[in-house]
Order: C-alpha cells, then sequence, then structure tokens
C-alpha cells in the first residue's frame, strides 16, 4: 500500500519550467534503528517513538529539490534480522539509505551486511545506485556506541557518503540527506549521458572579390548578377548506423528561380 503526504510551500503551485522527476529510495537497516521514525520525520516534521516493527509500506511525497520538482517515492523495509528477500526493493530503488543507531553497535554491524548486498548487486547489473549511511539517534549521544570516526571509515570501505542525524529532534538535517540522496540520483544520471558527437571545422578563405555570374537575357529581360561567396564547412562525424540521407526543400520564393533541391547527409551542417 502507498501513501500520499502533501505539505505546503510557498506559492502553492508547481513551477512549469520543471518536469516532476521520479526517485525512489529504500531505507534499509536492522530493526530498531529508527527507519520509520525517519521517514514520518521527513514527510511530516513530526516524531513518533511506538512502530510496528512487522509494518513495511511505500510513501510519496513532491518535493522542491534545487528549484526541481521531484516526485520522492520512499520505501520504509522492515526486514527482520539482516538482508532478506533484496529483489523487492533493489530492483526498485535508485538510492539507499542505510541506517544504524549510534548507541547500538549491533545495529552498526548489521550496515556491514547491507553494504555488502548493495556492492555485489551493483557489480552483477553494472549500474550503481548512490548509497548513504545514515548514523540515527545523535540526541543519544551520552549513549554512543559507535564512534563518528568508525562511520565514516565504513563508508569510505564502500564509497559512499555518510551523516548523522536525529529523528528525533532535527527536521532539517534530515530533510538534508534525503535531498541528497536526489542530488546523488541526478548526478548518477548526468554521467550516463550520452557523449556528444564531434565536430571538425574546416575553414576555406574566401576570394577578395566575389565572382559575378551574369544570367543570359531573356525575351528582352533585364540579366540578373548573383555573387557566389566561399563558406565555412562544418563537418560531424556521425555513427555509420546512424547516418540518414535527408532532402532539404526549397523554399517557395526560391522555387520560383527554380532553385535546386539539395540532398544532405544527416549531421552536416549548412551557412
Amino acid at each position: 500500500m502507498s501513501s500520499m503526504f502533501g505539505k505546503p510551500r510557498a506559492g502553492g503551485e508547481r513551477l512549469p519550467q520543471s518536469p516532476l522527476t521520479e526517485c525512489n529510495v529504500a531505507i534499509l537497516g536492522c530493526r530498531g534503528a529508527g527507519k520509520s521514525a525517519l521517514t514520518v520525520k521527513f514527510l511530516t516534521k513530526r516524531f513518533i517513538s511506538e512502530y510496528d516493527p512487522n509494518l513495511e509500506d511505500t510513501y510519496t511525497s513532491e518535493e522542491l529539490v534545487d528549484q526541481q520538482l521531484v516526485l520522492l517515492k520512499v520505501m520504509d523495509t522492515a526486514d527482520q534480522d539482516g538482508p532478506g528477500n533484496c529483489e523487492r526493493y533493489l530492483r526498485w530503488a535508485s538510492a539507499f539509505l542505510v541506517v544504524y543507531s549510534i548507541n547500538d553497535r549491533k545495529s552498526f554491524e548489521g550496515c556491514r551486511s547491507y553494504l555488502e548486498v548493495l556492492a555485489l548487486h551493483a557489480r552483477g547489473c553494472q549500474r550503481r545506485c548512490p548509497v548513504l549511511l545514515l548514523g540515527n539517534k545523535l540526541d543519544m549521544e551520552q549513549y554512543r556506541q559507535v564512534p563518528a570516526a568508525e562511520g565514516m571509515s565504513l563508508a569510505s570501505r564502500f564509497g559512499c557518503l555518510f551523516y548523522e542525524v536525529s529523528a528525533c529532534q532535527d527536521f532539517t538535517g534530515v530533510q538534508h540527506v534525503f535531498h541528497e540522496a536526489v542530488r546523488e540520483v541526478r548526478r548518477q544520471a548526468e554521467q550516463s549521458l550520452p557523449i556528444r558527437p564531434l565536430f571538425i571545422t574546416e575553414e576555406r578563405p574566401c576570394p577578395p572579390v566575389a565572382t559575378p555570374v551574369t544570367l543570359p537575357t531573356r525575351h528582352g529581360l533585364a540579366s540578373c548578377t548573383f555573387n557566389t561567396l566561399s563558406t565555412v564547412n562544418y563537418k560531424e562525424i556521425p555513427s555509420v548506423a546512424q547516418a540518414k540521407l535527408v532532402t532539404v526543400k526549397s523554399s517557395r520564393a526560391q522555387s520560383k528561380r527554380k532553385a535546386p533541391t539539395l540532398t544532405l547527409l544527416k549531421g552536416f551542417k549548412i551557412f
């Protein structure tokens, strides 16, 4: 079952120039790490301490990230004692938040299993999804069992970002983590864009004076003179499979002069 949370924004209208893209974020971690608390804090700005540990659901919210709207879907997973039946979120998610509690070393050790599963999945499918390691319950600093340095070291080992937040107290920090996941997904998408085609420029010197071409006089009509000028020739190197012949027709005004039809190779420009 999926739920929709709405958030009031200044203006109350969508930006027409920003397409509403989707981003799927799965929250992983051992029981008691605070996954549901983080989800509810992000979606409602409220903190609730009591949850059903066996409840798993997906929530949807429209978010404005860097002046671009995104339809953010959050899956609050409910694994029992570690990674199990992972396919349900490995194929679905665009990014992952792996959560542990800073006052529970067992939950931190469980994060290693999740990070190993994600790394193995990335190698198998050759698709890298951003992963963020998140130390929760920063408000329990006096009971800390996992130093921040250990969290940073584990994140560095698996090549993911690292944050520490408090679902109880800090909405801004929690929101920043979710928005940063969206930014990482966008960066990955930009890096996977195809490379633009290469253009080679060949310049030909223009003659000092245009060469006049005079048409013969017919039926008493005045002669017309056209000037032929050399141009800069731009050539694109397209792939052979994509090369197509394109016919460029002359305008109606040109057709009165019986201007010839030009046949070009797709990708070439004429100035």
